[in-house]
C-alpha cells in the first residue's frame, strides 16, 4: 500500500491517490471468499463447497472485489493520510480508479484542518473583577432554601392569587366548536407561570374552589397551529383546588433541617463562602473569555463549514440527551416549540463557530510554544474521569484515546500561559442590587413581543449550558 500522489485541489481540501499492491488485495479477496463463498449456490456443488475459481467463473472475476476493497481501504487510507501529513476533519469522498488481480488504486478527496495563524497572544490587556458577597445575597440564598423546603397547603378561605398552584378542568372552543388539544382534566397549573396562552392564567385569579367560569383569550398571530392563529377562543374552566406554598421560619431548627449545621449563623457563613467561591470562579471565567476573545480576533484561518456543522451535531445530541433525562425527546420538544430542525440547529451556529475557532487557535499556540504534557498528567486525568463517571480505568482508556487526553491538557496549558502573561487590571464588582436595577432597565427598553405559548403546558426543556469551549 502506498501514496502515489497528494495535491491540494481547494482551500482545506486535498486529493490523495492511493495504490494497494496485488498481494495485499488478493489476500483480502481470498478472505472475502472464505467469508461469503459458503453463502453461494453453484450447480454441481453442495452449498458453500464450490472452489473460488468456479464461483468467479460463474459470477464473474470481481464478485469478491467490493468486500475486499472495503476491508483494505481503512488501513490504506489511514496510512496515506499519515504519509501526506494532513489532518482530515470529515469523511473522504472515495472513487475507485482501477481494480484487478494486480491490486487496485483509488482517489480520496478529503477536507482537512485549516492552516491557522495566531499573533499577539501574549501580554493581552484585560480586567478582572474583585468580588465580594453582601448580606443581601446571603438573604436571597436563605429565601431560596425556604422556597425549596416549603410545603403545599390547601387554600379554602380566599380566592386564587398569582403564584398559587391550582388544579383545573378546561375545554377550549373556537366558534363554539371544541378543538384538538384544548381539553384537560385535573390539570396542574401554577398561576403566573405563563404556561398557557396570554391572558388565560390572569382570568383564574379571583376565583374560588368550585367555581365554573369562562376564560376568553385570543391565540397569538404567530401560533404554531395555523387553524387557531389569531382566533378568539373561549375556555370552559372549573377550579378544583388551590394550594399555596407555606414557608418555614428561619431559625436553628431550620438550619438543622436543610443542612449539616446546627445554627443559622453557621449556615449563613457556609452560604457566604460558597457564594464567594462561585463569584471567584465566574470572575476567572470572565477573564479567560476576554483573553480568548482577543486571541480569536487575532487568528487568521479559513474554517471549513463542515467543522462547524460537526460541532452543531454534538451540541444537538447533548441537548437531546438532557431532554431524555427529563422524560422528553428532541422531536417532542420541537413540536412544542413549533420549530423545524434546521432553525433549531441555527440556534447553536454562533456558539459552535466560536468553539471551533477557540480550539483551533489554542492548538496552534500549543504548536508555537512547543507545549507538552507529561505522561503522569495524562494518567491522572484518565483516573479522574474514571472516578467521575464511576467506570473502570481500562474502559476510559478504551473510550478516549490517550492522545486526545494529552491534546486537551495541552490546550488547557496554553490557556494558563495566555492568562499568566496577560496584563490584568483588577476592577471593583458592581453590587448585586445595582446589577439587578440595570438589568430591569435594559429589559424595559429592549422588551420584545411575547413568545408564542401553547394551550397545553410547554415542555420543561433544559436550558442549554455552554460547554467547555476548549476541550470539547
Amino acid at each position: 500500500m502506498s501514496l502515489t500522489s497528494a495535491k491540494q485541489v481547494e482551500t482545506n481540501k486535498y486529493e490523495l491517490e492511493i495504490a494497494v499492491d496485488g498481494d495485499t488485495f488478493n489476500a483480502a479477496v481470498d478472505q472475502a471468499f472464505r467469508k461469503n463463498g459458503k453463502k453461494l449456490q453453484v450447480p454441481g456443488f453442495r452449498k458453500g463447497k464450490a472452489p473460488r475459481s468456479i464461483i468467479e467463473k460463474m459470477y464473474g472475476e470481481g464478485i469478491f472485489y467490493e468486500d475486499a476493497i472495503n476491508s483494505v481501504y481503512p488501513d490504506a487510507y489511514e496510512s496515506a493520510v499519515k504519509e501526506a501529513k494532513i489532518e482530515p476533519v470529515d469523511r473522504a469522498d472515495v472513487e475507485v480508479l482501477e481494480v484487478g488481480k494486480d491490486g487496485f488504486t483509488f482517489k480520496a478527496t478529503v477536507t482537512v484542518k485549516p492552516e491557522v495563524e495566531v499573533e499577539n497572544y501574549k501580554g493581552i490587556e484585560a480586567t478582572k473583577k474583585i468580588v465580594n458577597v453582601s448580606d443581601e445575597e446571603v438573604d436571597s440564598e436563605i429565601e431560596r432554601l425556604r422556597e425549596r423546603n416549603g410545603r403545599m397547603v390547601n387554600v379554602e378561605d380566599r380566592a386564587a392569587q398569582d403564584g398559587d398552584n391550582t388544579i383545573i378542568d378546561f375545554e377550549g372552543f373556537v366558534d363554539d366548536v371544541a378543538f384538538d388539544g384544548g381539553k384537560g382534566e385535573n390539570y396542574p397549573l401554577t398561576l403566573g407561570s405563563n404556561q398557557f396562552i396570554p391572558g388565560f392564567e390572569d382570568q383564574i385569579v379571583g376565583h374560588n374552589v368550585g367555581d365554573e367560569f369562562d376564560v376568553n383569550v385570543t391565540f397569538p398571530e404567530e401560533y404554531h397551529v395555523a387553524d387557531l392563529a389569531g382566533k378568539p377562543a373561549v375556555f370552559k374552566v372549573k377550579l378544583h383546588e388551590i394550594k399555596m406554598r407555606e414557608l418555614p421560619e428561619v431559625d436553628d431548627e431550620f438550619a438543622k433541617d436543610v443542612s449539616e449545621f446546627d445554627t443559622v449563623a453557621e449556615l449563613r457563613d457556609d452560604l457566604k463562602a460558597k457564594l464567594l467561591e462561585a463569584k471567584q470562579t465566574a470572575a476567572q471565567n470572565d477573564l479567560e473569555n476576554q483573553l480568548i476573545d482577543v486571541v480569536i480576533s487575532n487568528m487568521k484561518a479559513e474554517i471549513p463549514q463542515v467543522m462547524i456543522e460537526h460541532r452543531i451535531d454534538e451540541m444537538v445530541r447533548d441537548f437531546d440527551y438532557r431532554l431524555q433525562s427529563q422524560g422528553m425527546n428532541l422531536q417532542t420538544y420541537l413540536q412544542y416549540t413549533g420549530m423545524e430542525m434546521d432553525s433549531f440547529r441555527k440556534t447553536f451556529a454562533e456558539q459552535s463557530e466560536r468553539q471551533v475557532k477557540v480550539r483551533l487557535a489554542l492548538e496552534k499556540i500549543v504548536e508555537l510554544e512547543n507545549i507538552e504534557v507529561e505522561q503522569e498528567a495524562a494518567d491522572a486525568e484518565m483516573q479522574k474521569l474514571a472516578e467521575q463517571y464511576q467506570i473502570d480505568l481500562d474502559k476510559v482508556k478504551m473510550i478516549i484515546p490517550e492522545e486526545e487526553i494529552k491534546k486537551d491538557l495541552a490546550v488547557n496549558k496554553a490557556i494558563d500561559m495566555i492568562r499568566d502573561t496577560a496584563k490584568v487590571t483588577e476592577v471593583a464588582d458592581e453590587p448585586e442590587k445595582e446589577k439587578t436595577e440595570k438589568k430591569a432597565s435594559a429589559k424595559k427598553s429592549t422588551r420584545k413581543a411575547p413568545a408564542k405559548k401553547v394551550a397545553a403546558k410547554k415542555a420543561e426543556a433544559p436550558v442549554e449550558e455552554t460547554k467547555d469551549e476548549v476541550t470539547e
